[in-house]
């Protein structure tokens, strides 16, 4: 599926709908992989992400911090930037493994930095900047993405 927005708080509303349209997340942990270039609006997908779940608070890149999480009671938000690693292996130091469980929703920026680490995610978004525009892609890659993207898009 190809999406067009034309401004950031288009790209949040996109966020926000899909927060709103989760799958069963408290049953099984769900993963969401942002691919695109830098200002290409990951991290405003996952503010409106966060947003949609009720979140106000100022919702910043983990470019630093590597990890931020959100608990909202049933589930839990992992927003991952693996923009600054320089191999592979590193993810797995993070020590993210006991985060990857029932009621855990995972944004992961540049998942492609972690290589094979990363276990296979429900949705691939690709966003791209275009010169009046940005151009969202949504692939399913599960049967919980197939029914994320079906309830979130319809």
């Amino acid at each position: 599926m190809r999406l067009i927005a034309t401004t950031a708080q288009e790209t949040e509303a996109l966020g926000g709908r899909l927060a709103r349209a989760l799958p069963g997340a408290h049953s099984q942990a769900l993963q969401v992989q942002l691919h695109g270039d830098l200002g290409a609006g990951k991290t405003t997908l996952a503010r409106g992400f966060l947003r949609g779940l009720g979140y106000t608070d100022v919702v910043r890149s983990p470019t630093y911090t590597l990890v931020e999480t959100y608990d909202f009671g049933a589930i839990t938000v992992v927003h991952v930037d693996l923009y600054r690693l320089q191999d592979p292996a590193e993810f797995e130091a993070l020590g993210l493994r006991d985060l990857s469980t029932a009621g855990h929703v995972w944004l992961i920026e540049w998942p492609q930095r972690a290589g094979p680490w990363l276990p296979a995610a429900d949705l691939h978004i690709t966003l791209a900047a275009e010169p009046t525009c940005h151009t969202v892609e949504l692939r399913a890659a599960t049967p919980a993405g197939v029914q994320w993207l079906a309830h979130g898009m319809s």
